[in-house]
């Protein structure tokens, strides 16, 4: 025993080590290298599978891994009904639907077709397949329209038709399959349909039931805080495996009902464990598509013949563009669009489990073609993966539908200092959108000229007209420290607590008063409050924008601007990036303990201490690159004095000058 865990593999432990490393770290180095997410957990699944035979599921993990593969598909699935909110469809309704009643039959059928005379499966292997070719995957849609940021009409219509279609394709793939057998066994024809429409119904039923359920437990506080996920979880769990006893795959429908019943439940705490189930997917998808490219037997693909290249062609270019067009026609959506939604249909987790599985069923069934279902099912989803992962951002770019330039600001509250914000930006070409909900407040930034939006930006009025994506960064800076609260958690999950931030709280500093560090944003204003700031402005403060040369340095400014308060700089790609308190620290020693001096005496110790901590030559050096010469500095000033604007010359310029400290 001894010797086949040493020459045999890894153990089960090490195996799901290794998975979940894989997965998250592939995530993590696409995001920071900006490339497709599931390009790379592919990349990594067969270089430890089949290249460097370092990890084989089957050998490592065992006969549990389809079970594994088929319940987190099941989850994913669940987890995608839970964002199909009927009132967030808005524009995109008409859509859906089309895509959904004509879309999914006719690319049944064209996917058949291509099939057939492009891979040259028979009529028995090319319906069967041809049902699973229907779904287009959420796993793979959404780690790419997070990574494209495309307008919300586009987005929306991929994704619904993706989490809605993935249950019906599979369906349709057990329609065809039962239909294989009826024609190869004894079996009548009306016992096959009986069974096929009895599934269907009971799949339905049974989510129906568990979403209802759940939804009145969880609104009538039968089921304590704590204990909501868990039950989710296992309330999911058992309505997926229920249907699926009477007939195979029906309980991915079950679970996609019980999601959209709860989405649109209204339930308070519906937001929280949607995002927890978020995380959860994105744990799962990372590890599906590990253990399926590690799974991956090259001579396998030794079947393949060029037949399988025409095949991926013709579904690319001709039977997923033919049904959109067509789904689409007459509708109100512009015709760029329905080009995009066309040329986008990148295939993912439910198509290769589900074709492997049936692939071995009508083998065993004597249909010759199955066994090459698998394999095809692989080279479709590898090739539209990268396809898509690489085009559809610049693609959605081309025909202006995904986010182009530079990144903007969404500053929330139409005060003094946000319209002074708002200009200086706009002046160095960031977009920015002041949103306030009250009308009033409003008044003075659209004077100005600045983008404005007159709601709460919480509201569905804001999800449905805001093109949030547009934004990469989000400043709550209202009068109402509350609200600038509770906007930056809500909203931080989707811009990143990075870019969320929000300008002190009145008497925040103090201990009593404090906020735990998951509520709220990051530090904004150099910890000055919205009375503070606006006092300022009135006071004649400006907002300026410096650039840094290898002549005019961080520590120049930092001389001239004596007395300005640094809010940021301008990054590579002109966005709005923000300096961390260490940073500012590690930039501007003598200011950080110049401010330790005026602490009471027992405090300048621990105070000095922390400080000399921060103060590293390896956090010096960071710092000092995030503000090198190129880079341009964003910082609130005090105004010049008369004698100071004659010794400049010129009172209109903004070159620096001495005013003040820096704090």
């Amino acid at each position: 025993m001894a010797t086949e865990v040493v020459t045999g593999g890894l153990a089960p432990v090490e195996a799901f080590a290794l998975v979940g490393a894989l997965g998250v770290g592939a995530q993590w180095v696409a995001w920071r290298l900006r490339l497709p997410a599931i390009v790379v957990m592919l990349v990594a699944g067969l270089i430890v599978g089949p290249v460097l035979g370092v990890f084989d599921p089957a050998r490592d993990i065992g006969p549990i891994v389809q079970p594994l593969i088929s319940m987190a598909v099941a989850v994913i699935l669940f987890e995608g009904g839970l964002t199909l909110e009927l009132s967030k469809l808005g524009d995109a309704r008409n859509g859906v639907k089309r895509l959904v009643l004509i879309g999914a039959p006719l690319g049944w059928a064209l996917s058949a077709a291509t099939l057939h005379w492009g891979a040259g499966l028979g009529w028995e292997a090319s319906a069967v397949f041809g049902g699973i070719m229907v779904v287009t995957g959420p796993t793979v849609i959404a780690p790419l329209l997070r990574t494209a940021k495309l307008s919300r009409r586009p987005a929306n219509l991929l994704q619904w038709e993706a989490i809605v279609n993935d249950p019906i394709g599979a369906l349709a793939a057990v329609l065809a399959f039962e239909f294989v057998l009826v024609y190869r066994d004894a079996a009548s024809l009306s016992e096959a349909l009986g069974a096929l429409v009895a599934g269907v119904l009971v799949a339905s039923l049974v989510g129906i039931a568990a979403g209802f359920g759940v939804a009145r437990a969880f609104r009538n506080a039968w089921v304590p805080e704590y204990m909501k996920v868990p039950v989710l979880f296992v309330v999911m769990l058992v309505a997926f495996a229920m249907p699926d006893m009477l007939l195979h795959e029906s309980g991915l429908l079950a679970v996609t009902v019980m999601g959209l019943v709860i989405a649109n439940s209204d339930l308070p705490s519906f937001v929280e464990l949607r995002r927890f189930k978020e995380h959860a997917t994105i744990l799962l998808v990372s590890g599906v598509f590990i253990l399926l490219a590690a799974s991956l037997d090259f001579a396998s693909l030794g079947q393949l013949n060029w037949r399988a290249g025409l095949f991926v062609a013709l579904v690319v270019l001709v039977a997923r563009p033919l049904t959109v067009l067509l789904s689409l026609l007459g509708t109100d959506i512009p015709s760029k669009e329905r080009i995009l939604i066309a040329f986008t249909g990148p295939r993912g987790v439910v198509l290769v489990a589900v074709a492997g599985l049936f692939g071995e069923r009508l083998a065993a069934a004597g249909v010759v073609d199955g066994a090459v279902l698998g394999p095809l099912a692989f080279l479709l989803v590898a090739v539209t993966v990268v396809i898509h992962g690489f085009s559809l951002a610049p693609f959605g770019r081309f025909l202006g539908l995904a986010q182009t330039g530079t990144p903007g600001v969404l500053v929330l509250g139409g005060s003094r200092f946000s319209t002074a914000l708002g200009e200086a930006l706009t002046k160095a070409d960031v977009p920015v959108l002041i949103v306030d909900p009250n009308h009033a407040r409003l008044v003075r930034p659209r004077s100005a000229g600045l983008d404005v939006f007159f709601g709460d930006v919480l509201s569905e009025a804001a999800e449905h007209s805001l093109e949030v994506l547009s934004y990469r960064t989000i400043i709550a800076a209202t009068e109402n420290d509350a609200y600038n609260t509770l906007v930056a958690t809500d909203l931080a999950p989707e811009f990143g607590r990075d870019q969320t931030w929000q300008i002190a709280r009145h008497r925040g500093e103090l201990a009593r008063h404090a906020l735990p560090s998951q509520l709220g944003g990051r530090p904004f204003g150099a910890g000055k409050t919205f009375r503070e700031l606006e006092d300022l402005m009135i006071a004649g403060w400006k907002i300026s924008i410096t650039r840094l040369s290898e002549e005019y340095t961080v520590h120049d400014w930092a001389e001239a601007r004596e007395g300005g308060i640094l809010l940021g700089y301008l990054g590579d790609d002109g966005g709005l990036m923000r300096l961390t308190p260490d940073e500012v620290d590690a930039l501007f020693p003598s200011y950080a303990e110049a401010a330790i001096d005026k602490m009471p005496e027992d405090r300048r110790e621990k105070a000095r201490e922390a400080l000399k901590a921060r103060l590293t030559e390896a956090r010096r050096s960071a710092a000092q690159a995030k503000v090198g010469a190129g880079v341009r500095i964003v910082a609130l000033v005090p105004p010049r004095t008369e004698a100071e604007a004659q010794a400049n010359g010129d009172q209109k310029s903004d070159r620096p000058r001495p005013v003040g400290k820096l704090p």
